[in-house]
């Protein structure tokens, strides 16, 4: 006789002791971390706390980068994705490795000899505090958006190994990332980084080897996959409303990667923690590799799951009650007869939501400061002041962001609605920034009217677009599931849904409404730059030799200028003790 559903859920949600103590010694490592650097390696300056002296290691930071960027969204997401979608999204790596190259020979030698702490201090510098201002708003707006779900995403997965209130662990996890990242700054940031990178990695790969086992080998797994057409070569064609084809996927993905690496507070403010342009293109290369090596994991564990309950799909029976549980529920099935191997897998999730949410609390940070009070205050901050904002902002954002949990819970449309609060900024910012490094002609006045043109058509079609998904009205084609096998009794199936694929539906959806997420960024940066330059054609410009040539890419500052070879910022800065240039 099968069981029932309920029966099912609590057999699953097993978090024995040595789980929770693999997961608590990882809260508790992160806390240590914090300690000491805050108190044993003592924090004695703002450049310390915010760029870590601008002296640090090339690994450190490179691992810090990667987990910076991989959240619990992406680790659970992903799999998801390939899952009910197929490997499509895949492609995107060609996309990242074309940014590896644009963001080391164009954007990172701009940033570095400029020595900054703040990305939007640029803009200021190339055009006026009006861009500077727009840029850092546009920032603070989309990481309120974004760190709610950073950390309610692996909450979600939490309740599904151990029934726990979200809002029970959502608190107690804010309450140490906040406490790391407060007293130790950015070099316990990036310390914890690197352990949680490991954790992360360290999980990925004992879900794959523990799942194949199971299954009897990847060969399984990737027969499983190929004979429902989860394992496909590129869509080459064109037509830009298809979700992911190659070319959405390598030029929207090189759009959308560039602008999170290249211009963005989170990332730029590591790779100016280390001390010379050739250090901070190995640490790029290397974050390539490892977002790469993390992906294609991601990818085989959603072929995995697949292969495991390609009989009996646990989205339709809801044994898992929401996408992001997928990969939770799947790992305690394989896992459960192991203790602590669930709990090291938990934890690595909690590390990817960790490492994002202590990134963005010490970009806040430095954000706040340098560009809400720096520049409108007469005199110079004392270091007192200095400190008190810092981590004032710190503990502030990571408060709302505990209180945002509850938006995010009750309003089930805000995930896409974040997500696509995320695609309204992201491409008119690349945009400015790039009107700036390389087109010198354009002024303050257009790259602004760029801007805020791209920011309200990006609104128009993204909300849009999700109010389109969200009312029935534009459906993607996702791959075939079944429930033909369930052991267990579920309410309600959905078997006409289950056992075939859902078709495209775009007649009741506008044209630019349908055009693929991964072309968000592109379209946003080029609206901006289109704009920009009909208003310089229009009003006029600049005169490109009048702009100073550290704002120019070398390429671009080479053709109007003669310039002295850049120096590194660690000549231009007080030396460090010689136990923080050890690190």
């Amino acid at each position: 006789m099968s069981d029932n559903i309920q029966d099912v859920i609590s057999h699953l949600q097993r978090f024995s002791w040595p789980d929770y103590l693999v997961f608590v010694s990882m809260l508790l490592l992160c806390i240590f971390i914090g300690i000491y650097f805050g108190f044993m390696q003592k924090t004695i300056s703002e450049s310390d706390y915010l760029m870590g002296g601008r002296n640090m290691m090339v690994f450190p930071i490179a691992l810090s980068l990667v987990a910076s960027f991989i959240s619990g969204i992406t680790l659970l997401g992903l799999p998801t994705e390939v899952y009910s979608y197929g490997i499509q999204y895949v492609y995107v790596s060609g996309g990242v490795i074309l940014m590896g190259f644009v963001m080391g020979l164009v954007y990172l030698p701009v940033f570095h000899d400029l020595c900054i702490t703040s990305t939007y201090e640029y803009l200021e510098n190339r055009f006026d505090r009006r861009l500077r201002m727009f840029g850092s708003i546009m920032f603070v707006i989309m990481n309120v958006g974004y760190l709610p779900i950073v950390i309610y995403v692996p909450a979600l997965a939490f309740n599904q190994v151990t029934g726990m209130n979200i809002h029970v662990i959502t608190p107690i996890v804010c309450i140490v990332c906040v406490f790391y990242t407060c007293v130790g700054g950015l070099k316990a940031v990036v310390w914890t980084d690197v352990v949680q990178t490991f954790s992360m990695f360290g999980a990925l790969v004992l879900v794959a080897i523990k799942g194949s086992i199971n299954l009897g080998g990847p060969r399984v797994v990737f027969e499983d996959a190929w004979n429902t057409d989860r394992i496909e070569g590129p869509e080459f064609d064109i037509n830009p409303t298809i979700r992911h084809t190659i070319w959405s996927q390598v030029i929207g993905g090189f759009f959308y990667w560039l602008q999170t690496n290249a211009v963005s507070q989170n990332m730029i403010q590591r790779y100016l923690a280390l001390p010379t342009l050739r250090a901070g293109r190995q640490a790029l290369w290397i974050f390539v590799l490892g977002v790469i090596v993390l992906m294609f994991l991601c990818s085989y564990n959603g072929l995995l799951i697949y292969a495991t309950y390609k009989h009996c799909d646990p989205l339709t029976t809801k044994l898992a009650k929401a996408r992001d549980q997928l990969l939770p529920l799947f790992v305690m099935d394989i896992l459960k007869d192991l203790p602590g191997l669930s709990g090291l897998f938990i934890a690595g999730v909690f590390s990817a939501a960790l490492s994002s949410l202590s990134t963005c609390l010490n970009s806040m940070s430095a954000v706040v400061l340098e560009d809400f009070f720096k520049p409108f205050t007469k005199k110079p901050l004392s270091t007192r002041a200095v400190d008190w904002i810092m981590r004032t902002v710190v503990v502030g954002v990571g408060v709302l962001c505990v209180a945002l949990v509850y938006v995010v819970e009750k309003m089930g449309t805000v995930l896409q609605l974040t997500m696509s609060l995320e695609a309204i900024t992201n491409g008119p910012l690349l945009g400015i920034f790039s009107i700036g490094i390389l087109l010198p002609w354009i002024n303050g006045n257009a790259a602004l009217c760029g801007g805020v043109v791209g920011v309200f058509v990006m609104s128009w079609i993204s909300l849009h677009a999700q109010w389109a998904i969200a009312s029935g009205s534009l459906k993607f084609e996702h791959k075939l599931t079944s429930i033909d096998q369930c052991d267990y009794q579920f309410e309600n199936p959905l078997i006409a849904a289950s056992n075939t694929t859902s078709s495209e539906t775009h007649e009741s959806a506008f044209g630019l409404y349908r055009i693929s997420y991964m072309w968000y960024t592109f379209v946003g940066a080029f609206v901006t730059v289109a704009v920009a330059s009909l208003c310089t054609w229009i009003w006029g410009g600049n005169d490109p030799a009048s702009v100073d040539p550290k704002l120019l890419t070398p390429y671009i500052r080479n053709k109007f200028h003669r310039t002295e070879k850049s120096k590194d910022c660690q000549l231009n800065r007080a030396p460090v003790q010689e136990n923080e240039s050890a690190l």
